[in-house]
């Protein structure tokens, strides 16, 4: 039987399913990009490239060596296809223009280089986001391509996956018909389908979210963690094991591969920071993965990709994964 590998099955949906063949190039230039990046982090200490850079991204976050080096990677693999007007990274305060010198295409890439880069010194799975969306009409301007082009909700989005990389490189995407998994076989080069469909069951026992910030969490918050820890005794009458890895890739990979709800809420640390995580590098691909898969995303109040976004770096409070989680937590808030 001969295996399906990411080219084979992009050039299947270009017949099938109408997926532009710009959009196919694209994906595979990414998942190229994301090989390079898996073969970066596998080496580690060997080409000494664990540790801090010294520096800080626009989050006023340290900067690893690696992020710096996976950015580097995504946008110089992506610069010169012809397939993009323009790029956001999470590590980049500006939007990213294609140089002059090279054709542009219909669509932006949006993408978190190296999350979960805080764990890459402790040899725990990293990974990249990445979300594709369809340039606007700029109706023949010329000159740079500005932030408001990239400020379009998750709704808009033509196609979103990540890469984990993990005990195996893995690939998951979707290009709005649900949700394929690719594993990285190193021999062969390629990535190869070995998880077709993927479903988010719709109960679990499972939750994902950071103890330590528990004082700090709104009340519909409290009460639906409280609920969880309560188990058997307590009003949802089942035990709730708790998972946390503090990488939003690894966290979301084990919910769509066995269930569980992910949560980063809101805090009342920094009024002026209504979540932790992307809105447009994290939230939104990863939510309109985990709808693909059958499971539900919201900010606590509304769906994630109904969000309007307002700025490239926005942060929201993001819960996700199983369906019947998501939507009690949801509707607690709602109250």
């Amino acid at each position: 039987m001969s295996r399906i590998t990411l080219s084979r099955y992009l050039i299947e949906q270009t017949r099938s399913h109408n997926t532009p063949a710009d959009l196919r190039f694209l994906i595979e230039v990414v998942a190229r990009a994301c090989k390079a990046i898996s073969h970066a982090v596998s080496k580690g200490a060997l080409d000494d490239v664990l540790g801090s850079m010294g520096t800080e991204n626009v989050q006023g976050e340290v900067q690893k060596k690696l992020d710096v080096m996976s950015n580097e990677i995504l946008l110089e693999a992506n610069e010169w296809g012809g397939h993009l007007a323009g790029m956001a990274s999470e590590e980049m305060d500006q939007a990213y223009q294609i140089p002059g010198r090279y054709p542009k295409g219909a669509y932006l890439l949006v993408f978190d280089p190296l999350d979960g880069s805080s764990n890459i010194d402790v040899n725990v799975s990293v990974g990249t986001i990445f979300s594709v969306l369809r340039c606007p009409d700029r109706n023949g301007a010329t000159g740079d391509l500005g932030e408001e082009a990239f400020l379009q909700p998750g709704t808009k989005q033509v196609a979103a996956g990540y890469a984990i990389y993990g005990p195996q490189t893995m690939l998951l995407l979707t290009l709005g018909n649900g949700v394929k998994g690719f594993t990285l076989d190193r021999e062969l080069g390629s990535f190869v389908l070995t998880h077709d469909d993927i479903k988010v069951p719709e109960t679990t026992q499972e939750f994902a979210v950071n103890m330590s910030n528990q004082r700090h969490w709104e009340a519909p918050v409290q009460r639906y963690v409280n609920e969880l820890l309560a188990g058997e005794s307590g009003p949802l009458e089942k035990n709730y094991n708790m998972r946390w890895i503090a990488s939003m890739v690894a966290d979301v990979h084990r919910i769509l591969t066995r269930g569980g709800v992910f949560m980063y809420p809101r805090d009342g640390r920094d009024p002026a920071m209504p979540g932790k995580l992307r809105l447009m590098y994290e939230a939104n691909p990863m939510s309109f993965i985990i709808e693909q898969a059958g499971g539900a995303a919201t900010n606590g109040t509304q769906r994630i990709l109904d969000i309007q976004p307002t700025s490239l770096h926005q942060r929201v409070p993001v819960f996700l994964g199983s369906k019947e989680e998501v939507e009690r937590v949801t509707a607690y808030h709602q109250e």
